[in-house]
């Protein structure tokens, strides 16, 4: 399996540059790991917030396959502990899902479209975070999960 993480606009502050980047050589050693980055929209200041985030959603749907599993970071899904998600990987793994994309939305959040095409939803927190500190926290999360799966000692 390939996991993938799909977000919009470049990360601003490079202690979350740094952050992710940690975790991302630390998850390349379980198994394929890819972030692409769809470039931020230019000028959006006369656009409304709908329309934003419609033609983020076309850019997402873009980048997707018909046969990607795609999963929506947002505050309208499933909430795991750090375990659960780990199952939710290792199910993925055992369901021989060739890519698993777990998506970041824009500042408005996803377009019904992408809504519609997502095959699950899942939400870090009840809080509000902002679209960049969320990439950490989900590295973060996606290594922790990878080293319980390998019974690591990170998670204790």
């Amino acid at each position: 399996m390939k996991v993938k993480l799909l977000m919009i606009g470049k990360t601003q502050e490079s202690y979350i540059t740094e952050g992710f980047e940690l975790y991302k050589k630390r998850i390349v050693h379980y198994l394929p790991f890819e972030e692409f980055t769809i470039p931020t929209l230019r000028d959006t200041k006369n656009m409304k917030d709908a329309e934003v985030k419609q033609k983020e959603g076309e850019l997402f749907l873009k980048n997707l396959r018909e046969d990607d599993f795609v999963v929506l970071l947002d505050e309208r899904g499933k909430q795991y502990d750090s375990v659960e998600f780990a199952g939710f990987i290792q199910q993925r793994m055992n369901m021989a899902t060739k890519t698993l994309i777990f998506t970041v939305g824009g500042a408005f959040g996803f377009s019904e479209e992408v809504y519609k095409r997502a095959n699950y939803k899942i939400s870090l927190s009840k809080m509000t975070f902002s679209h960049q500190i969320i990439r950490l926290i989900f590295m973060e999360q996606l290594y922790r999960a990878f080293s319980i799966i390998n019974g690591e000692p990170y998670h204790k």
